[in-house]
């Protein structure tokens, strides 16, 4: 299911036209986006949550030079269902 997919689905459960709709899905896709950068979690309640995983350093090798190589710490947004979300998918 694509975005545009969801935004047809809203506009025709709620009888709101797609324009709205789409901005209303964009802006709370920047929300969580800005939240997220800001070092923020979203939890949503029954559906899941958006986290920040932090990433320790680690050595690589690049294997067509030949050398090691460190990938410094960083995060990653990663996103955790609800047990009740995970319920119904199962």
């Amino acid at each position: 299911m694509t975005k545009a997919d969801i935004v047809s689905e809203i506009s025709k459960n709620t009888g709101i036209d797609k324009a709205t709709v789409l901005a209303s899905v964009e802006s709370f896709m920047d929300i969580v986006k800005n939240s997220l950068s800001q070092g923020d979690n979203v939890y949503l309640r029954g559906f899941g949550s958006f986290v920040i995983k932090k990433r320790a350093q680690k050595t690589a090798r690049n294997i067509s030079k030949n050398t090691t190589i460190i990938i410094p710490e960083h995060n990653i947004p990663s996103f955790k269902p609800a047990k009740t979300f995970l319920n119904e998918v199962k």
